[in-house]
């Protein structure tokens, strides 16, 4: 900057500053895509930011226990959470089979008030239970909505309920519920039920107007539609369906979009616009569609993806109908990736819903684990061994158990296990990515190596967006150099590096040897980073050796 000098003395001039400071890059913010709870999603394929799981019970419903609903993404996000994850976006993903079935029907039988569902008639206080379809009598927990205690209202038309509500071990009651029989009017069963509950959401008749709510003993019914009905939205399952309904997994909700919204892995998807993050899960999916994309997808965004194994997969052979983990890992079911790693098996927990013994994917732990483990040592340490206990699970499920043999084959296949191991816990006792077995990807062979590369190139490209303009000569090289050699130097100093010296831990250039006048004229400026990444100390050797005795 020009400066007009007119009078003697000291004239002051402040110049920018060349090096920029680097700020280090996230480690841990965790992404999970699945499904979610149907009914109490606030908003389906978009990504939603969290920083405990009261905020995802917030948007997503939290926890509920479900044949027919997965709810691996509730599991995962809880058991992140629980073991010290601290930042997460969800994406939460609705079931693509489904259909409608009428499941209460107002109308006039000889003595009781007619519902399809359980009715308990009773001359003076009818009670009606609804059992909502969503989640059938054959599941872990039953959600149900009972209508008890009818009562005359002002105009003599028993229409007054008390509503009780009750999902797994929580229940809402609400007194003097005023029922309309109008469709779609206020007061109508589902506008009361939406407008009250957290725990239970119905829709609207579809049809036929309501009929009044009218108890039949001791009364004149009114005229009523024959089979008035509202319908509720059941969403498919592995099993133990209703007549009519399917699968809830599909691969096409996961890999295409929905409408106009692209799908959740493509271009300009509500995820594909996070700036950044690190983790990417797919809770308790093993189809090798969906986790191709996935690893196609993290390698794009420069993120880590960890990935489940199939529930029914064992540790060792048990019978025919249940495939080994290394037989599926052989035959080719994962798909191979530097930027993924698989960890084997299921692990066993306490269902917080019933109380009940449950088996959930193990991936919520691990991501859990990584957070842990990025926070108290680094993102070089790796989120494995015996100071890495999970919380919230009584050990592996009873087929994923092995030995230590066992786990040397899976090792080798670059599977990694969880174990339990006296005084420690349950543990990650593995740390190698998907193409560890692979020589042509030995420099990615193990989880922190692979990570620890993408925490530097994700620093980098953040924090020097202000080269780009930047007139492309010596004073902009000498800049960067100095930029990036300082951040690495902070490195070096909380020995993330090998090495002894800086010299032997890192080498940056940065001049007229990498940014030739062809590259200056066309815009370009080239950058080289060298870096020791530390590995783990996988195999611990101690050589014993007796020595001769000693004559005095």
């Amino acid at each position: 900057m020009s400066t007009s000098y007119s009078y003697p003395g000291i004239y002051i001039q402040e110049l920018p500053l060349d090096t920029h400071t680097i700020t280090p890059a996230p480690t841990s913010i965790t992404v999970f895509v699945g499904y979610t709870h149907p009914w109490k999603t606030t908003q389906f394929n978009t990504a939603i930011q969290l920083f405990s799981f009261t905020d995802y019970e917030t948007y997503f419903g939290g926890l509920y226990t479900s044949g027919l609903i997965p709810s691996d993404v509730a599991r995962a996000v809880y058991a992140f959470f629980l073991n010290g994850g601290n930042n997460a976006y969800v994406v939460g993903l609705q079931p693509s089979a489904h259909g409608t079935s009428s499941s209460v029907q107002f109308g006039n039988q000889t003595d009781d008030l007619c519902f399809v569902g359980s009715i308990v008639p009773n001359t003076t206080q009818p009670t009606i239970g609804i059992q909502l379809l969503a989640l059938q009598p054959t599941d872990v927990v039953p959600m149900t909505a009972k209508v008890a205690n009818i009562r005359q209202n002002a105009s003599n038309t028993y229409t007054l309920f008390d509503l009780v509500i009750t999902y797994g071990t929580q229940v809402e009651v609400y007194r003097s519920v005023d029922i309309s029989i109008a469709k779609g009017a206020k007061g109508s069963l589902d506008q009361v039920i939406n407008s009250v509950s957290a725990l239970v959401t119905v829709q609207p008749l579809s049809g036929n107007t309501y009929g009044t709510v009218f108890p039949s003993s001791g009364s004149t019914p009114p005229a009523i539609p024959a089979a008035a009905s509202f319908s509720l939205t059941v969403l498919g399952g592995s099993g133990g369906l209703p007549a009519g309904f399917s699968g809830s997994f599909a691969e096409a909700d996961f890999l295409l979009p929905i409408g106009s919204t692209p799908g959740v892995f493509q271009v300009n998807s509500s995820l594909d616009n996070v700036p950044i993050f690190n983790l990417l899960l797919v809770p308790g999916i093993s189809d090798n569609g969906v986790l191709s994309a996935a690893l196609a997808f993290a390698e794009r965004k420069r993120a880590f993806a960890i990935l489940d194994p199939p529930a029914q997969a064992t540790a060792s052979l048990i019978n025919n109908a249940l495939p080994t983990i290394d037989s599926l890992w052989q035959s080719g079911a994962f798909p191979l990736s530097q930027n993924g790693a698989l960890y084997f098996p299921y692990v066993k927990t306490t269902d917080p819903i019933s109380g009940m013994p449950m088996e959930v994917a193990p991936s919520g732990y691990v991501a859990g684990v990584c957070a842990t483990t990025d926070a108290n040592r680094g993102v070089w340490k790796a989120p494995a061994g015996i100071g890495t206990p999970l919380l919230g699970t009584t050990g592996p499920v009873a087929t994923g158990v092995m030995n230590d043999m066992q786990q040397g084959v899976l090792n080798l296949d670059s599977i990694n296990c969880l174990r339990t191991f006296t005084g420690s816990g349950t543990v990650v006792y593995g740390a190698r990515t998907l193409v560890a077995a692979d020589p042509a990807f030995a420099q990615s062979k193990y989880v922190p190596v692979r990570r620890m590369t993408l925490f530097i190139e994700q620093t980098l490209v953040m924090n020097l967006t202000w080269v780009v303009f930047e007139p492309n000569d010596e004073p902009l090289w000498l800049a960067i150099k100095s930029s990036i050699e300082a951040f690495l130097l902070s490195l070096f100093n909380q020995q993330a590096l090998q090495g002894s010296t800086p010299s032997d831990a890192f080498q940056v250039k940065c001049d007229s040897t990498t940014t030739t006048p062809q590259d200056q004229q066309n815009g370009i400026v080239n950058i080289v980073v060298g870096v020791a990444l530390l590995k783990p100390a996988e195999f611990v050797v101690i050589k014993i050796a007796q020595l001769a005795g000693q004559t005095s």
